[in-house]
């Protein structure tokens, strides 16, 4: 379980320095990873995803704490991670971004998803009443 905890502990780290970059300097952040630079208010939308990515950078800390209690949630990472997979191979694949700009992120995608489905607690398929509050009556 060690490893489980520090592997979304790092998930965390990595969502929060990527909310950090799209919320206080978006425009910089995309230049500086060789994406053309979008208008300025493309800023607005970066922003509000940044908001996604801090609250769930946090919540990949609560979540390392008792992870044999939050299996909904690790799921719900593994499904980001495959999406982001997903896209990177699309765009890739359709050229609209280069291979040098998405290798990186599609390998951390693919890193992630095995060691969360491997490493993910038992029963982590099922919905567990406890971290879904509301949802399962």
């Amino acid at each position: 379980m060690k490893r489980l905890k520090t592997l979304l502990r790092l998930i965390g780290v990595v969502q929060i320095v990527l909310g950090l970059l799209y919320l206080f300097a978006p425009l910089s952040f995309l230049a500086l990873l060789g994406h053309t630079t979008p208008e300025a208010d493309i800023a607005y939308p970066l922003g509000m995803l940044a908001a996604r990515f801090l609250a769930y950078g946090v919540g990949m800390f609560f979540i390392a704490r008792a992870p044999e209690e939050h299996g909904f949630w690790i799921n719900n990472m593994i499904l980001i991670q495959a999406v982001d997979l997903a896209v990177g191979i699309f765009y890739t694949a359709t050229g609209a971004v280069g291979l040098a700009l998405s290798a990186f992120p599609m390998f951390n995608a693919t890193l992630f998803i095995i060691l969360l489905w491997l490493w993910r607690p038992q029963g982590a398929t099922a919905v567990s009443r406890t971290n879904t509050v509301g949802l399962v009556e």
